[in-house]
């Protein structure tokens, strides 16, 4: 193993500035957005870092991971962990790839978390992104941090697949299927009376603490429903319908099933009984702004002060295909804002990183601001029927923006309107930009 140069607190505090230099946080992305996984004193990454979780070092893809995140052989590195022997490890592998200016800094908890003279950030709301070990730690019967209640529900989503739950899950996690919350004649959110009725049915009330979570199972589109093989879309659809309704505290597990498969923790294949509530004790929806409908949509893409933000695949967008073998329409909505998801209807790689947790918020803000949406604006979220307009929302509604919901009609409400316009080829503003 080589030994590494090391950098004190007060030489790295002095080059923060510096803009050859790249400080690669290679903890857990759940440490790096807040969670205090050694108790440090402040929660959060080192000002400026760029997450590189040390279990990436262990995949093929790991140094297209490093490119997309413009860390180039030019660059002066400092690396941090809780442990030395986590930043020599990625250190050597940066080494082996061509990197030769490494240095180590490990001084992480006792100098820097620990003196509020050294800068710091953190994802506004990290606490309602769990890691494996929290979920772990409920079921154990122990309090995990930024817990305070005496009730919970694990739920495992899926689209029409319980095979997908009973083949493994999350221990005493009972199963979702989205259809419970949304509506499959025009995939919008159900009626406030359905809502109240299907989380009743599966025990949850405005005060239990619900962490939801999907399996990934590599959706292909030429399957009848390839939504059922992506369960954790489908979650973070049913906990952004949660929170509408007024569940107070929806965590997410950050990875869904693959974060629990990789920790290594016990997987169940018992059908969990479900313990329905009596009330769900709050008025629904609590949290109207959460949605937007046809009419508000209308009004936002003439707004100044607001986004209507498309979150499909270029090849959606621009009209070449539907994205849906039940939707015939191709197009998008005149005056939507690309928010690109990725390959197709059923894959979010543009949000997400390989393992399946989310992206790391400061790539995702950069992305959103070159195409204009930004925290001072209204900014709804919509896809094809809902899924990944639900995930872009929840990662906006993650950074702490302040106005964010879900068009929840998208594509398929508007498309199936003759009355509304519609666009097809590359928008003129992009044909502009990339001439």
């Amino acid at each position: 193993m080589h030994n590494f140069n090391e950098i004190s607190t007060q030489e790295l505090f002095s080059l923060l500035n510096n803009k050859n230099l790249k400080i690669i946080d290679v903890r857990s992305v759940n440490s790096y957005n807040g969670w205090k996984e050694q108790n440090e004193k402040r929660g959060g990454h080192i000002k400026g870092a760029k997450s590189l979780p040390i279990k990436w070092s262990n995949y093929i893809d790991w140094i297209e991971i490093v490119r997309s995140k413009h860390i180039v052989p030019e660059n002066s590195l400092v690396i941090y962990a809780y442990r030395l022997e986590d930043s020599e490890k990625v250190a050597n592998v940066f080494q082996k790839a061509g990197y030769s200016d490494i240095k180590i800094y490990n001084h992480f908890i006792d100098e820097w978390s620990a003196n509020e003279k050294y800068p710091m950030e953190q994802l506004a709301r990290y606490k309602n992104l769990v890691s494996a070990k929290w979920v772990k730690d409920l079921l154990d019967g122990k309090t995990p941090p930024e817990y305070n209640n005496d009730k919970f529900v694990i739920v495992h989503s899926h689209y029409r697949n319980r095979v997908a739950y009973l083949t493994g899950h999350i221990p005493g996690a009972i199963d979702m299927d989205t259809l419970a919350l949304e509506a499959p004649e025009t995939w919008n959110r159900r009626s406030a009376e359905e809502l109240k009725k299907a989380l009743e049915e599966h025990g949850v009330t405005s005060d239990t603490t619900v962490i939801m979570y999907g399996k990934y199972m590599s959706p292909d589109n030429t399957d009848e429903f390839p939504g059922s093989a992506a369960g954790h879309i489908g979650a973070i659809r049913n906990s952004m319908i949660m929170m509408y309704a007024g569940v107070k505290d929806v965590r997410v597990l950050n990875g869904g099933f693959q974060s629990w498969k990789d920790a290594g923790f016990e997987i169940s294949t018992i059908d969990e009984p479900k313990n329905p509530a009596d009330n769900f004790g709050a008025n629904i929806p609590s949290k109207p702004e959460l949605i937007v409908d046809v009419p508000k949509a209308k009004e936002m893409i003439k707004s100044d002060d607001a986004n209507l933000v498309c979150v499909r695949s270029w090849p959606e967008y621009i009209g070449e295909v539907s994205g849906y073998n039940y939707i015939e329409k191709t197009g998008r909505i005149p005056g939507a804002v690309f928010g690109n998801c990725g390959s197709d209807a059923y894959h979010m790689e543009n949000y997400r990183n390989l393992d399946h947790t989310t992206r790391e918020f400061h790539e995702l803000k950069e992305i959103w601001d070159e195409v204009g949406i930004t925290p001072d604006k209204h900014n709804a979220f919509y896809c094809g029927t809902g899924w990944r307009g639900s995930e872009a929302f929840y990662n906006a509604w993650l950074m702490g923006w302040p106005r964010v919901s879900v068009f929840d009609g998208g594509w398929f409400e508007w498309s199936n309107d003759e009355s509304n316009p519609f666009e097809k080829g590359i928008p003129e503003a992009i044909a502009k930009v990339n001439n």
